[in-house]
C-alpha cells in the first residue's frame, strides 16, 4: 500500500532533483524561522515604543535597501556564481539573527538597534532574492519540472507563513521574543548544510560586455515596453502600497484593539498565511 503517495508523485515531481530536495528541506524549515522573526520583530518594537511611528520606520528600513538595490542584485546574480551568493546571504542572515537573539536575550536592546539590523537585513535581502529565485533554473535536473519547483517554492513560503506567526506568538508569550530570534538563526543551518551537500553542474558564466547601469537600462526597457510585465509590475506595485502596510499595524490592532496579547498577534498574522496557502 503506498498511502495516496503515488497521487502525490506528479505534485511534487520537482522533488525527484537531489539538489532541489536538498533546497526544499532547508527552506521549509528556514522559513518558519523567518516568519517567527517576523511576528517577534514587530512585536518588540511595539512593546520597546509603543509607537506607531516606529512600527513604520522599522518596516521602512528594511525595505528600501532592497527596493533601491535588489535590480542591482538581479544584474551582479547573473555574473556571479549563485551558488556562492546564497551560502553567503544565507551565513550573514543566520548571524543578524543570532546578533538579535544576543540583545534581546541579555535585555541591552533599544530601538536602534532593530532599526540598524533590519537595514542589514534589507541588504542582504537585495541579494538573496534574485539569487534564489534564479537558482532554481541550475538545482532542477529536468526543465519540465521547472514550473512545479518554483509552484513548490510558492506553497513552503506559504505555508511557514502560516506555521511561523503561530509559533512565533506561542514562543514569545512564552520565552520571550529573543528566543524566535535564535530560533531562527538556528534554522539557517538546515539551508546551510543543503547548499554545502549539493552537487551542482557547472554553470557557464557568459562574459558581460556591457556596464552595470546599460544592463539596468536594459531590464528596465524590456519590463516596462512588454505589456503582460509592465501590468504584473503595476499591480504588485498597487497591492504592496496599499495593502501590505497592514502587517505595521497588526501589533496595534492585537493590543489596544482586540486586547491581547503575542499570541494574538501570531494567530492574526498566521490567518494571511492559512489565505495564500488555500488560494
Amino acid at each position: 500500500m503506498d498511502f495516496g503517495v503515488s497521487k502525490l508523485q506528479p505534485v511534487l515531481r520537482a522533488l525527484n532533483s537531489r539538489s532541489y530536495r536538498l533546497f526544499f528541506t532547508g527552506q521549509a524549515i528556514s522559513l518558519i524561522g523567518t516568519w517567527m522573526t517576523q511576528i517577534a520583530t514587530i512585536w518588540l518594537v511595539y512593546h520597546l515604543t509603543n509607537s506607531a511611528l516606529w512600527l513604520g520606520v522599522v518596516g521602512f528600513s528594511s525595505q528600501i535597501p532592497s527596493f533601491i538595490l535588489a535590480p542591482f542584485g538581479g544584474i551582479l546574480v547573473d555574473r556571479w556564481n549563485r551558488h556562492r551568493i546564497l551560502l553567503t546571504t544565507q551565513i550573514l542572515s543566520m548571524i543578524q539573527s543570532l546578533a538579535l537573539a544576543v540583545l534581546a536575550i541579555t535585555g541591552i536592546i533599544h530601538i536602534w538597534h532593530l532599526v540598524v539590523l533590519s537595514i542589514f537585513q534589507g541588504f542582504i535581502t537585495a541579494f538573496d532574492s534574485p539569487a534564489r529565485q534564479a537558482f532554481v533554473t541550475e538545482m532542477v535536473e529536468r526543465q519540465e519540472d521547472l514550473g512545479n519547483a518554483i509552484a513548490l517554492n510558492s506553497s513552503i513560503f506559504n505555508g511557514a507563513r502560516l506555521v511561523g506567526p503561530a509559533i512565533g506568538g506561542l514562543v514569545i508569550a512564552s520565552l520571550g521574543a529573543g528566543i524566535c530570534f535564535l530560533i531562527d538563526g538556528l534554522s539557517y543551518i538546515a539551508v546551510i548544510a543543503g547548499l554545502l551537500a549539493m552537487r551542482l553542474k557547472p554553470r557557464e558564466i557568459a562574459v558581460q560586455t556591457t556596464n552595470v547601469w546599460q544592463r539596468l537600462k536594459e531590464g528596465f526597457l524590456y519590463a516596462f515596453g512588454f505589456p503582460p510585465i509592465r501590468a504584473i509590475l503595476l499591480l504588485v506595485a498597487v497591492f504592496s502600497f496599499m495593502g501590505m502596510p497592514y502587517t505595521t499595524f497588526v501589533p496595534i490592532f492585537a493590543t489596544n484593539i482586540l486586547h491581547g496579547g503575542s499570541e494574538t498577534l501570531g494567530f492574526l498574522m498566521a490567518a494571511s498565511g492559512v489565505g495564500a496557502l488555500s488560494g
